[in-house]
């Protein structure tokens, strides 16, 4: 399973030991405003230099509308960009068919294409049609809202075979991860906070902790 760190503030994207490898960065336009950003090229094309200089090797933005003219503009300078520094771009856009001429579009330039807030199965077969790379999932806001989430995650699995793969979005819980891994989900996407909180556990100190107690007590008995 790849995972992808989800921010825009570059200060976070550097992990301790501890951590598991990471492929890359995902962002989109709330991300970029809660880091205090402008959601503008300039801002995207520094983040793409940020991801070169943390040497990773994807980077995942999203555009912030579905004008056409837009994601020409954009796009070329990106692609330009991600070209020379050796970072591979996925463009990610909302699965809903008001964006379905921009998705075309993008995917006419050769593209790779995520999208981004799917949330049932009809819109998991319309982006397989769309020919989707990734399709991304709120894990979270779909448990919050009652939905058989788990259904959907078996579907998105079981298409990665001849369609887009799954990244998974919006993980609350080590267990809600940990399940993703168990289905085969091919990508994730985690804060970095979580991702530290979660490369220690509270069970493994306590067992070193008893293991230091015993050297000790054994090496008194001695």
């Amino acid at each position: 399973m790849k995972i992808y760190l989800d921010s825009a503030q570059t200060g976070s994207w550097r992990l301790p030991a501890g951590c598991p490898a990471v492929c890359g960065v995902t962002t989109n336009p709330s991300l970029v405003h809660q880091a205090g950003l402008p959601v503008n090229l300039p801002t995207y094309l520094d983040l793409l230099r940020a991801a070169a200089d943390h040497g990773f090797a994807e980077l995942m933005l999203q555009l912030p509308n579905n004008d056409l003219a837009l994601a020409e503009s954009w796009l070329g300078s990106l692609r330009e960009l991600s070209q020379r520094l050796s970072v591979q771009l996925t463009v990610k856009l909302p699965c809903a068919p008001d964006w379905e001429a921009c998705i075309r579009w993008v995917k006419a330039q050769g593209q790779d294409v995520l999208l981004t807030g799917l949330s049932n199965p009809v819109q998991l077969l319309w982006a397989r049609d769309m020919g989707a790379d990734y399709v991304a999932p709120y894990v979270g806001r779909l448990v919050n809202d009652g939905r058989n989430v788990w259904a959907l995650m078996q579907a998105c699995v079981a298409q990665q075979g001849n369609g887009p793969q799954l990244l998974a979005a919006s993980i609350k819980s080590p267990d809600v991860l940990a399940q993703l891994m168990g289905l085969g989900a091919a990508a994730v996407t985690l804060p970095p906070a979580s991702l530290l909180a979660w490369s220690t556990d509270a069970l493994t100190q306590a067992a070193i902790q008893q293991f230091d107690r015993d050297v000790q007590a054994s090496l008194r008995s001695a």
